[in-house]
């Protein structure tokens, strides 16, 4: 049986874009093709679409993962990033 997909509300729309930055802004530090305040201005859309609190199953897992992605992220732009090793 397939998984049922919420509806789409602006919230869950944004939570969904801003899932989908965070591995775009991963890649783009690790590889030098983003510039650190173009990835800053870009996480800060992430957590714009994080502040308010969900009660949406898919929502609360959505802003979880896109919380761990804006600390990692954090570092990258602290520290140097690293391409993960396998």
């Amino acid at each position: 049986m397939s998984k049922q997909i919420s509806p789409a509300t602006p919230e869950l729309n944004r939570l969904r874009a801003a899932a989908g930055l965070i591995p775009i802004i991963e890649s783009g530090l690790t590889d030098s093709k983003l510039t650190a305040e173009r990835a800053a201005l870009m996480a800060s859309f992430c957590e714009w679409a994080t502040e308010k609190r969900f009660t949406d199953p898919e929502a609360i897992k959505l802003a979880e993962s896109v919380d761990a992605g804006l600390k990692r992220i954090k570092m990258c732009l602290l520290l140097p990033c690293e391409t993960p090793r396998v």
